[in-house]
């Protein structure tokens, strides 16, 4: 490429910024078209982070009554084979993975 005497070519990335990664734009509208992200351990989406719990039965239409440590809940095991005494992945009352077996 040929430059006219006196400019300089110019950087697609500013100084210091170094490359984009992919799915992080510069702007909002690079970020919405990459979608949702999460960082770490929390879900960008709901802001809740995903915890394990037991199995204590199961239930008709896909639920399960879990225990938290805290108490009893009921989540969807519709997702996951999962059976009484499995230890289970549940983000937003949804468990997404049977952990360790």
């Amino acid at each position: 490429m040929t430059v006219p005497a006196g400019r300089e070519p110019a950087d697609p990335v500013p100084a210091g910024r170094g490359p984009v990664p992919a799915g992080r734009g510069r702007g909002p509208a690079d970020r919405a078209a990459a979608g949702p992200e999460c960082y770490g351990e929390v879900c960008i989406t709901c802001s809740d982070t995903a915890v394990e719990v037991t199995v204590v039965r199961l239930l008709e239409d896909g639920l399960a009554v879990v225990d938290t440590g805290q108490g009893e809940e009921e989540v969807s095991v519709a997702l996951v084979p999962a059976r009484a005494g499995d230890t289970i992945l549940v983000h937003a009352k949804e468990a997404i993975a049977v952990v360790g077996r």
